[in-house]
């Protein structure tokens, strides 16, 4: 059992999720009209980022369920369930719990262990959080005082940003094994022929659904590469 505390803090997380969510769906379809978009392709849009949270969210869902004996479930509700970086968390748990000559999961794991642990990795997250709230009004001004300058320039930047980060994130797991190369090289096959059909047969669902379906290809064929 939990103190009820820690269930109101994790209930109170989801809350302020769900506010969050109702509060952009509002912005999206009052905004739609004003940038022309119809209400077919905002219905598409939010279908596609559905579609596409599902990989990340089962990924999350199963170091959730494997970090449950070691966090407990509202610990792992308001941070692996609110952030998703179970690597971060881990990695300031851990670091804490040092700090006290302890190990996680071990018999010195004691509930002050745990307070000084889920107290590090929740300092972290606010971390994150206040540089995003404090830097994102910061770089709008920027944004746009370069709009006004070239428009082009921020056309490019976002798209190279995005390109530029996505590789490295792919270029770190392909070196890793043949495994992890195979891996990404099926699931961009995958990827580009779903885009590729839905191009030529005029099917927009394949479109929504090609990450999805590039995300369990390459599960699947990196449990067979494995388990061979």
């Amino acid at each position: 059992m939990y103190h009820p505390a820690l269930w109101t803090a994790a209930a109170g997380v989801f809350v302020v999720i769900i506010l969050q969510s109702v509060i952009y769906f509002r912005a999206i379809r009052k905004a739609a009209p004003a940038v022309g978009l119809t209400p077919a392709q905002v219905g598409s849009s939010v279908r596609s980022g559905a579609v596409a949270a599902i990989g990340p969210s089962l990924a999350v869902a199963l170091i959730a369920v494997s970090l449950l004996p070691l966090f407990g479930t509202p610990a792992v509700l308001a941070r692996i369930g609110l952030v998703g970086s179970a690597a971060f968390d881990v990695a300031a748990a851990g670091i804490s719990a040092g700090t006290q000559g302890a190990q996680l999961g071990g018999p010195t794991y004691t509930q002050k262990i745990f307070a000084l642990a889920f107290a590090a990795m929740t300092i972290g997250g606010l971390a994150w959080m206040l540089s995003a709230l404090i830097l994102t009004p910061i770089l709008s001004k920027g944004d746009a005082k370069l709009r006004k300058v070239n428009p082009a320039v921020m056309a490019v930047v976002p798209t190279a940003a995005l390109l530029g980060a996505f590789f490295t994130l792919a270029f770190t797991e392909v070196v890793k094994s043949p495994t992890h190369l195979v891996t990404m090289i099926v699931s961009a096959a995958s990827m580009g022929a779903c885009l590729l059909l839905a191009h030529k047969l005029h099917r927009p669902w394949l479109r929504e659904w090609g990450l999805g379906l590039a995300i369990l290809s390459a599960l699947a064929v990196a449990y067979f590469m494995t388990a061979a």
